[in-house]
Parts: structure tokens; sequence; C-alpha cells
């Protein structure tokens, strides 16, 4: 039997040599697979303010769907714009990290009103990977690089935590 959990998460990104950092605070449905992987699943909650000098209001407020495969060797996160929120579906992507190995990261662009849609495909190094879980994930930590061709596009750390 699927055995889920439902738990308050932090989510952060943070690049080590631009300034970029990203917090996320939500809750998270965790359901455990089978011993040792997880699926993890939380939606961004909404943003409210202001975004290209435009007021946004809260029930039109972009949202997406993190959705984390886990385990002690790989994870695979998607993330995914909901189709039905004005300005939340124009890009998706897919990371997927094994400690040690170059691994793709891939980008879709949804159409816009002229019909034009596209994807780019990166690679991503992971320099470490690491999960603590107890039995259930508590701390998520992935150190990587991104890459396109032989330019490095950055060094990242991923970083959630499961209260």
């Amino acid at each position: 039997m699927l055995t889920h959990h439902r738990k308050p998460v932090c989510f952060s990104l943070m690049a080590l040599d631009m300034p970029l950092w990203s917090v996320v605070d939500s809750a998270a449905t965790i359901y455990e697979k089978e011993p040792g992987r997880f699926h993890v699943l939380f939606t961004e909650p909404l943003v409210q303010g202001r975004l290209e000098g435009e007021a946004i209001a809260p029930d039109t407020a972009p949202s997406r769907l993190l959705w984390l495969e886990v385990s002690p060797y790989r994870v695979i996160m998607t993330m995914q714009g909901s189709m039905t929120q004005p300005g939340s579906g124009k890009v998706s992507y897919r990371h997927f990290w094994e400690q040690g190995v170059f691994g793709v990261s891939r980008y879709w662009f949804q159409q816009d009103e002229l019909g034009m849609g596209d994807q780019m495909r990166l690679r991503n190094y992971t320099r470490s990977l690491t999960l603590t879980a107890n039995p259930l994930p508590q701390t998520l930590r992935v150190e990587y690089e991104l890459w396109a061709a032989q330019v490095q596009l950055g060094h990242y750390i991923l970083n959630l935590e499961i209260h």
C-alpha cells in the first residue's frame, strides 16, 4: 500500500558564483514508493506583490508544481506550470542528478501567442548528493554545476528541509 505524509518544507536554491538565491516555504506530500525511495510533491506558494510593474491578484498569481523523486543515489526534479493560470505555464523543467555523474537538465518553453515552443537541453555535474532519512526524508542537499557544451553556467546548491 502506498503511504503518504503531509509535512512543511523549506526548499532553497543558491548560486555560489552569482547573486541568485531563492527560498520557498510550503507544505509537501511525501509518498514512500519503497524503502529509501520517495516522491515529494509541493506547490510553490502564490506570488503576491508586483511583477513587471503590475500588481498581481492572489487568484491570478502563477503557481507551479514541484515534484522530486528522491533516493540516496539520485534525484529527479520536475517543475510544471499550471496551464489554467496565465503566466505560470511558460517554462517547465526536469533535472536528473546522480553523484559524480553528468546528468541532463531539460527546459521546455510553452507555446506563446505566435505558436512558438521549444526546448533546451543542458548538462549538470553532481558534485555531491546527500539525503538524510529516518525513516522519512528530513534533508536533501544537491551540489551541482550546470554546463552548456564546454561552458560552465554556474555552481549551485539545492537544499530541501522537511520538518
